[in-house]
């Protein structure tokens, strides 16, 4: 704390009257940057929703490669530290909520469809850490890679549940 107390210019009793704990610091610093970047992906009503998950995509890509440091340590300590496995998932919640209530068009979704979602999110997750780390991939191949990854997903539940119909215009009706 001492070390960042002098970075942000301020004392160290200052900033513990702020943030009682290191603890409590990184959550504050988390949220921030959590809402900062669920500013960034939240989808237009412009276009199909493969369009709207497209740019979606391409902005959360674009806010990571400018703070892949920040994502890469966040997504690394979600495995070790309880504030960062809450912060992450409740993101995550977040996002197949959203994914989910664009493909559900506010009908039940089916478990499989849920499922698929859920791994889905999982998989951008690990290939996402990967481009940062290898940053042997453009973003664009990145994007287009997880785009058919999801439509892989929405192809598997349908495999697994019948009455998930998937149509060209609509990307599922559940």
């Amino acid at each position: 704390m001492r070390e960042i107390a002098a970075v942000a210019g301020v004392s160290k009793p200052l900033l513990y009257h702020y943030f009682p704990s290191k603890s409590e610091l990184f959550k504050a610093a988390v949220a921030e940057k959590a809402a900062e970047l669920a500013s960034v992906i939240e989808p237009s009503d412009e276009g199909s929703p493969v369009d709207q998950l497209a740019r979606s995509l391409d902005a959360y890509l674009g806010w990571i490669a400018d703070n892949a440091q920040t994502w890469s340590k966040l997504m690394q300590s979600a495995t070790t530290l309880p504030e960062a496995r809450e912060l992450v998932e409740a993101f995550r919640e977040r996002t197949l909520e959203l994914v989910l209530g664009e493909i559900g068009r506010g009908r039940k979704v089916r478990p499989a469809l849920r499922t698929a979602v859920t791994g889905w999110l999982g998989f951008m997750d690990a290939a996402i850490l990967d481009w940062v780390q290898e940053r042997d991939m453009s973003r664009a191949k990145l994007r287009e890679l997880l785009l058919a990854m999801f439509a892989g997903a929405l192809f598997a539940a349908q495999q697994a549940d019948p009455r998930i119909r998937l149509r060209l215009d609509s990307p599922v009706d559940a």
